[in-house]
């Protein structure tokens, strides 16, 4: 039988502190008795001696320091996880709320999950096929990798978020493939979107789903990443799933993280976040990967909106130096109506190179994403010396590369949100768009890739 405490000294904001505990360890689960038999739960944030200052997961409102007493359960915060999972929705903290029967749990799992032996990592080098060209293309996915898409208010990220969710697959193991998402800090509207989406289009039946609204107490905010992650690792590791973890949003996440940390008094970083923020995004972040000896792999796509569309700032900022990459969206091209509005100049994939070429993807991939980049930069600078000079200061070498960005834009990486392409159809619509340039302009793609798709056509002598 846990021991009692009626010893709470103060309540101020969200966290408690309790005098004279023993044997009580950090991140231990608590539960606050009230006097009137309301049980509410908390976590022990710290330990001073035998003082106790702990984190209540729901408001403060209504305790009386008095009457009220905590009993402390000897564990963290667990996870029930089964294979049954899949198909199901859950709030933040793990409870079924799709008004399904409760999970009979084969294990409890610690949420914080155990670190993995940087020794037994293995390198991701496995194509993911998500369906959008920008991403498939030009900043290709690859399993067991992280890749964040960072995007600015307003930005149709969760379209783009549901669209990953629904098209993922890895090529050839279809079956065994499942998505974990996890939204953190949402509107009950933008909730309603992801599930309606899922239901909808049957993706919920290879799903897990945790939703954190909003008006949710800060600490399960902080939890529900690593839920997601803890059922993503179980997939992966115990049931030998391919399982794709989408976070939106992380912003919500570190502005739980602050309020936290404001509440504890600590000593802030940079912009008010806590000084911490880097160690703990990495907490979650490199819980990606892949294992030897393990069949499963967890690939993850935070998504986060950086505050005013600064990319310097702290979230996305640190998110930047512990993932592999980023896919950005850009405000220009959502005004254009390009959907999804990937920016891809300045997105990037860095393990790109390793999930394509033949086997992968095909033997030209690696050539044409080169050149597509090059010719893309070049048809935006050209565009942008029209503005200023006008279209009569341009060569008719750089008109085509004007008309070639345009093109680009409206063929290649906008295709709605609805549209499945696979890597074949996205490496044709990138020939097609290559051939509105003359041969000779193709300098980075070899001559035997060329002969055989760009076509043979006669070179004229001055172009």
């Amino acid at each position: 039988m846990p021991k009692e405490y009626r010893t709470i000294q103060e309540v101020a904001g969200p966290l408690m502190l309790v005098k004279g505990v023993e044997g009580v360890t950090f991140q231990e689960l608590g539960e606050i008795e009230l006097a009137s038999g309301e049980i509410r739960r908390c976590r022990v944030l710290e330990i001073d001696g035998s003082d106790a200052l702990v984190q209540l997961f729901e408001n403060s409102a209504g305790i009386n320091i008095a009457d009220s007493k905590v009993r402390f359960l000897g564990r963290g915060i667990e996870l029930g996880v089964s294979p049954d999972m899949l198909g199901r929705i859950f709030d933040g903290m793990g409870r079924p709320i799709d008004g399904g029967p409760e999970i009979i749990p084969e294990k409890r799992l610690d949420i914080n999950g155990l670190p993995i032996n940087p020794a037994a990592r293995d390198y991701p080098d496995e194509f993911i096929q998500t369906g959008v060209s920008a991403i498939d293309g030009l900043n290709t996915l690859v399993r067991g990798q992280k890749l964040p898409i960072f995007s600015g208010s307003g930005l149709p990220h969760a379209n783009l978020a549901a669209q990953i969710a629904r098209q993922a697959k890895v090529l050839g193991d279809a079956s065994n493939f499942a998505v974990v998402f996890a939204a953190v800090g949402i509107t009950f509207e933008e909730a309603d979107f992801f599930i309606n989406d899922f239901t909808k289009t049957g993706a919920i039946d290879r799903s897990v789903v945790f939703v954190n609204l909003a008006n949710d107490p800060a600490i399960e905010r902080i939890a529900t990443p690593r839920m997601a992650l803890t059922a993503a690792e179980y997939l992966a590791y115990e049931q030998g799933m391919h399982v794709l973890v989408i976070i939106t949003d992380i912003t919500n996440y570190a502005e739980a993280l602050r309020e936290v940390s404001a509440a504890r008094k600590e000593v802030p970083g940079r912009r008010g976040y806590p000084g911490y923020l880097y160690t703990d995004l990495a907490t979650l972040y490199e819980r990606a990967g892949r294992k030897r000896e393990h069949d499963g792999s967890v690939t993850l796509i935070p998504i986060l909106t950086m505050p005013e569309d600064d990319k310097t700032h702290p979230i996305p900022d640190l998110t930047g130096y512990i993932t592999e990459g980023q896919i950005i969206l850009s405000r220009e091209l959502y005004r254009k109506n390009i959907t999804p509005p990937i920016d891809v100049l300045p997105s990037l994939s860095r393990l790109k190179d390793k999930g394509i070429g033949d086997g992968k993807t095909r033997g030209d991939h690696a050539d044409t994403m080169n050149q597509l980049f090059a010719a893309y930069a070049r048809g935006k600078e050209a565009k942008e010396l029209m503005v200023i000079l006008g279209e009569a200061a341009l060569t008719d070498i750089d008109k085509k590369y004007a008309a070639f960005a345009d093109a680009f834009e409206k063929q290649y990486v906008s295709q709605g949100y609805n549209t499945d392409r696979s890597i074949e159809e996205t490496l044709t619509i990138g020939w097609d768009l290559l051939r509105m340039l003359p041969r000779s302009e193709l300098k980075r793609i070899k001559d035997a890739y060329l002969d055989k798709y760009y076509g043979q056509e006669p070179v004229k002598k001055g172009e």
